[in-house]
C-alpha cells in the first residue's frame, strides 16, 4: 500500500507540475500578445512577467483579469487599485490628446499594461507615485496651474 500511495502522490505531483507549466506558458503567451498589441516588445513583456512573479498580490490581480476580463480589485498599493491607476492614467491620456499625442487613443491593451507596470513600480516606491498622484491638478496638462 505504501508504494501505491507514493506512486499516486507522484502522479498527482506530476499533474500539478504540468498544470503549473501550462499556466506559466498561457501567462507568457497572453502577455506577449497584449504587449504586441500595445506596441511593446518581448523584452518589456519578459520584464513585466518577472516583476509579476515577484509580487503575489499583483500577479493574482493580473491572472484574474487574464482569466475573466474583469478586474478583481482586492489589492491596493497606498490605497490605489489597478482600476484607480487606470483612471489616473486616463486623466494624463486626456491631456496627451489635448497636446496632439495619440499614443493610447485606441489602445486599451496599452492602458492595461501600463496600469500594471505602474502598480508594480508603486509597490517599490509608493511614496513617490502617491506624491505625484496627490500633486496632479486634474487640469488639461501637467503644470498648467
Amino acid at each position: 500500500m505504501c508504494f501505491e500511495h507514493a506512486l499516486n502522490q507522484l502522479i498527482n505531483t506530476k499533474g500539478w507540475m504540468m498544470e503549473m507549466q501550462k499556466r506559466e506558458n498561457d501567462l507568457r503567451e497572453w502577455t506577449y500578445m497584449i504587449a504586441k498589441n500595445a506596441g511593446k516588445d518581448t523584452a518589456f513583456a519578459d520584464d513585466l512577467i518577472e516583476r509579476l512573479n515577484a509580487s503575489d498580490q499583483i500577479m493574482k490581480e493580473y491572472l484574474y483579469y487574464m482569466d475573466n476580463r474583469t478586474f478583481l480589485g482586492e489589492y491596493s498599493v497606498g490605497g490605489m487599485t489597478v482600476v484607480d491607476i487606470m483612471i489616473w492614467q486616463m486623466d494624463h491620456f486626456k491631456s496627451d490628446l489635448d497636446r496632439g499625442l495619440y499614443d493610447m487613443q485606441s489602445n486599451p491593451d496599452k492602458m492595461f499594461l501600463m496600469a500594471f507596470d505602474t502598480m508594480l513600480k508603486m509597490e517599490k516606491d509608493s511614496e513617490g507615485f502617491l506624491r505625484q498622484y496627490g500633486q496632479d491638478t486634474g487640469t488639461d496638462y501637467p503644470g498648467k496651474y
